[in-house]
């Protein structure tokens, strides 16, 4: 029975391919043309922001803004550069309720964070605002947050970090702009601090720029008694971007 209904429901409405809408065999999923026009990372990457690098070598190196810029975290990775296909995703997930986006991302987050992922770590969100939450209406990092701990199987807490005042956005602003805007905006929330204390955080957020602020986040999350932080995004703005 229940396999008939499932196919009722595919014959009513069929999948369709994220990026375009054509169809495709399965839910949730991208035609071969969007696949190949979505920038998935791969390769060598900074293992402290997750931004591709040149060569092949196989150890963990860093990219020259986190040499130049020591980071608070232990290591980041991304999922995607924030270019071309994947920004129409991340865009279409953040602002054109397209929750469905959570789905699959899980999947390419679980793939990217696998060098980050410790036995007893707790996954948390990056907060917004109640504010920006109230006309949002969700928190697309903690969309994304849930779809990743269904893939990995690990415990996650959509309000362990909150907002305490609404910022402004970080839309172009330096780098010393975007860490003063987040200046002691970002803190554990006071009902869940038992929840990090003496394990490892991974941190989500949809998009990494600057990294102001997940390292707001892990300054955060290390105050509250986290014992290190990692830091995941589905996207990636580099240089080129």
């Amino acid at each position: 029975m229940r396999e008939a209904i499932q196919t009722a429901v595919s014959l009513l409405y069929p999948p369709r391919c994220l990026g375009c809408g054509d169809l495709v065999e399965s839910d949730f999923g991208l035609c071969g043309p969007c696949w190949r026009d979505t920038p998935f990372i791969g390769g060598l990457v900074c293992d402290t922001c997750g931004a591709p690098l040149p060569g092949d070598d196989t150890g963990p190196v860093q990219c020259d803004d986190c040499l130049a810029s020591p980071r608070p975290w232990v290591q980041g990775r991304a999922a995607l550069l924030y270019r071309g296909q994947a920004r129409r995703l991340v865009l279409g997930l953040k602002h054109g309720d397209r929750a469905d986006m959570a789905r699959p991302a899980g999947v390419w987050l679980a793939r990217a964070a696998r060098p980050l992922l410790r036995d007893d770590m707790i996954i948390a969100p990056v907060p917004l605002h109640r504010t920006r939450l109230l006309r949002r209406r969700y928190n697309q990092s903690a969309l994304l947050v849930q779809a990743l701990a269904r893939e990995t199987v690990l415990p996650y807490c959509p309000d362990l970090l909150i907002r305490t005042h609404r910022t402004d956005t970080q839309d172009g602003k330096s780098v010393e702009a975007r860490q003063a805007n987040l200046d002691g905006a970002i803190s554990v929330h006071p009902g869940r601090r038992h929840r990090l204390a003496g394990r490892p955080v991974l941190v989500v957020d949809d998009v990494m720029t600057s990294g102001a602020t997940f390292a707001a986040c892990t300054e955060a999350a290390l105050a509250g008694g986290a014992t290190q932080v990692f830091v995941l995004a589905l996207a990636r703005v580099t240089r080129d971007d």
